[in-house]
């Protein structure tokens, strides 16, 4: 008996290695290993449930960074198969995210919820990738399945599964290439290579994870001390390295058609070089940190990791009822050191990158890591428990908490589902405008001033005139109410969400530098009664869900638009705009 299950174990693990017969993708289709089940069974279950998670968000018109650049950079793509935006300012992101949604959008027609399906199908092939990840380094299908259900259930990921982000692109690609890149047993190298291509084609930032492998192979071929393994570490560290060569080609043509390579000089300037400044990193390393260890309730998994951490590893049960094996010394499968180093690597380097790069903290730019760090807890449940499977419960029932209840301190709404009833707000706000006062010149900030002006965002048919301004903090409505000819009513809304939830003394002591003011563009917004009362106007409507609001606000002057055609406010390119707000 125990000889017949080596020799099977002896196939299947040459299978894996050679990929027998079958082409590439149905190898990677196919269930390998210890894996109960094909691939491509599992999807549609994946995608299913998803849909079903998600069926209430499905028509929802476009939000925040969606409708700043990556809607209007597709929808010209779409329209004119112009890979470089020309409707609104380039950012030099490459265009495959621009390339998938315009395929969606011709086979399925241009609408918000096909834009949501195409996405949902980009998150679920991302976690299949996490399903597969988890079998390859743990073995346990249980462990597999909670890795795959904590992932999907994770505020941050969850809410990201649906919004047309090149995030969630790049996340599914990189997720794919750890497949490949985090197994040592694994050959087939090129593979990562190709999928950290792909990665680095959606957003430009996914190089940190190949970047990072490559100098721990190139570490690790260094300290080698014999040639075979010098060899193999510099062969895995070149095709991880191989994703650089599309990148340079796509900025090489980017600066062929505009004359900078990496995006217009502010938007280089507010999340590259405007952001080297050494307590900037500090502080901004300090929320990576939290981000990857605590944010909306990830601390749940991790305290519950640490505290597993302490107890003996437990042994291995019975296998096929045999008690001669039940007590045999064995004890349940970890993630191999091997694959853990290079994880922790990965996770150290994007929280630096991302603490360099980006004029915004924002948490989807480690969308990829997340998985990670789930799979490194929910394993250690599993090795170091037999109650494992209730604490992964006790993490899944946090992340459902942290999908609808907002955290103490300051967030950004596409972190949870603040982000839907931020734009149920504002869609209501300006369905209200547009029937009182619709010849109205309106002031108010982004992203209400492409709301107002883009008919292509779902937000209204026939487009408004808008005057601008950067937010509305006290400094900004002075601005604004120092010349009030240009503007007749005035839409504003919560643009910062701050709960107060954390005692006064605490926040000041988190913040005791203005660091957060300083370097992230914190601020506080006045409430409408108060910006009415600088601007010389009265408040004729107002709205509330949770800690979004919007308001409606008329000034009783002559200024109203003559013509149907709207004045479009220049694409902002300073200070927190839609263009340079993040990466």
């Amino acid at each position: 008996m125990k000889e017949r299950e080596r020799k099977q174990g002896a196939v299947r693990a040459g299978m894996s290695k050679s990929g027998g017969s079958r082409g590439p993708l149905r190898e990677m289709l196919r269930p390998r290993g210890a894996e109960p089940m094909a691939l491509w069974r599992i999807f549609p279950v994946i995608f299913a449930a998803l849909y079903a998670a998600h069926w209430k968000l499905m028509h929802l018109p476009y939000f925040w960074d969606e409708a700043g650049y990556y809607i209007p950079a597709a929808w010209d793509f779409f329209r004119t198969g112009s890979l470089i935006p020309v409707s609104t300012v380039s950012n030099a992101h490459p265009p495959l995210p621009s390339v998938y949604l315009a395929l969606w959008w011709r086979l399925g027609g241009y609408a918000p919820v096909v834009t949501r399906e195409a996405m949902l199908m980009v998150a679920s092939f991302a976690l299949l990738g996490v399903w597969r990840l988890a079998m390859r380094l743990n073995g346990s299908a249980a462990v597999a399945a909670w890795t795959l259900v904590l992932t999907g259930l994770y505020p941050v990921w969850f809410a990201q599964s649906t919004l047309a982000h090149a995030d969630l692109m790049a996340a599914a690609a990189t997720i794919w290439a750890l497949n490949y890149a985090l197994v040592e047993e694994e050959s087939r190298w090129w593979l990562a290579g190709v999928w950290f291509s792909v990665a680095v084609m959606a957003k430009e930032t996914a190089l940190a994870t190949p970047l990072a492998l490559a100098a721990f192979e190139a570490v690790v071929a260094l300290r080698a001390a014999d040639g075979a393994t010098r060899g193999k570490s510099w062969r895995r560290a070149g095709w991880y390295l191989a994703c650089l060569v599309p990148l340079a080609a796509w900025y090489g043509y980017h600066f062929a058609k505009t004359g900078y390579a990496f995006g217009n000089p502010e938007f280089v300037r507010y999340n590259a070089t405007g952001t080297m400044d050494g307590l900037r990193f500090l502080a901004a390393l300090g929320h990576r940190v939290l981000h990857l260890t605590a944010h909306m309730n990830l601390f749940v998994p991790v305290l519950l990791m640490a505290a597993a951490m302490m107890l003996e590893p437990v042994k291995q049960e019975p296998v096929n009822n045999a008690p001669d094996r039940a007590h045999d010394g064995r004890t349940r499968q970890r993630v191999s050191f091997w694959a853990q180093w290079r994880i922790y690597a990965v996770l150290a380097a994007n929280a630096v990158a991302f603490s360099l790069l980006g004029g915004a903290l924002l948490t989807r730019y480690l969308l990829a890591m997340y998985p990670l760090v789930l799979l490194v807890a929910v394993s250690t449940f599993h090795r170091r428990t037999r109650w494992w499977q209730a604490m992964a419960a006790l993490s899944a029932a946090a992340f459902v908490a942290g999908i609808f209840l907002d955290p103490p301190y300051g967030f950004a709404p596409e972190d949870n589902l603040s982000y839907a009833r931020m734009i149920r707000v504002q869609q209501a706000a300006v369905k209200e405008l547009a029937a009182r006062y619709p010849g109205a010149v309106v002031l108010t900030a982004w992203p209400a001033t492409d709301e107002l002006t883009r008919p292509e965002l779902g937000y209204l048919k026939t487009p408004m005139e808008v005057d601008r301004i950067e937010d509305f903090s006290l400094g900004q409505v002075e601005r604004a109410a120092e010349d009030p000819g240009g503007y007749s009513a005035a839409l504003v809304f919560s643009t910062k969400l701050d709960p107060h939830g954390l005692p006064r003394g605490l926040e000041r002591m988190l913040d005791a530098g203005r660091t957060e003011e300083r370097y992230f563009g914190e601020h506080r917004d006045l409430t409408p009664t108060a910006m009415a009362s600088l601007l010389h106007g009265r408040v004729v409507w107002e709205k509330r869900d949770g800690l979004e609001w919007a308001a409606i606000l008329r000034f009783d002057r002559a200024v109203e638009a003559g013509v149907a055609r709207p004045r479009v406010a220049e694409p902002r390119v300073s200070g927190r705009g839609a263009m340079d707000r993040g990466l």
